[in-house]
């Protein structure tokens, strides 16, 4: 089997294939691959990737394979304004949850309980079918890839301020 083990941002072709990939597959070091027209080869990085739509994985041998991100079901959410939805946004990060911000916008993976507590927020929730490009971390590297409850079985240093 071959064995892919760089990445290529923003890669330009020509490209041997192309993997359609959700957003939990394109943040995965070691993973066998098998690209639209066939080819299967082993992804074994030392790193977990950040990989994005129309990054470029390297085969040992120099040829290219095209990332491309699959569409997932997704929220996206709207307010009535910037400070609204700004307000939002902080209740969706006090949740550890991956998110995709945009300028008029929030896309977070389809949660019933996110999307209630954002309509008690007074924000909009529309399921749409999109790629999935979350924020990465804020000391780099990928987005949480899934949430906890807030329960707090655990132990990090930030403050919550439920009063």
């Amino acid at each position: 089997m071959r064995t892919a083990t760089a990445i290529i941002k923003d890669a330009k072709g020509p490209f041997l294939d192309e993997v359609v990939l959700d957003y939990d597959h394109r943040h995965r070091r070691r993973i066998v691959l098998t690209g639209e027209k066939g080819h299967v080869f082993l992804l074994d990085l030392g790193e977990v990737p950040d990989l994005r739509d129309g990054d470029g994985i390297v085969l040992a041998g120099g040829e290219v394979v095209l990332v491309r991100a699959a569409p997932e079901s997704l929220m996206e959410v709207h307010a009535h304004d910037a400070v609204h939805l700004a307000r939002i946004a902080w209740h969706v990060g006090n949740r550890h949850l991956a998110a995709e911000i945009g300028d008029h916008s929030i896309r977070i993976r389809v949660d019933h309980v996110i999307a209630h507590m954002v309509e008690g927020l007074g924000g909009h929730v529309h399921k749409i079918e999109a790629p999935f490009n979350p924020e990465g971390g804020a000391y780099g590297g990928a987005a949480p890839a899934h949430a906890h409850p807030h329960g707090h079985g655990h132990h990090h240093d930030h403050s919550h301020d439920h009063g």
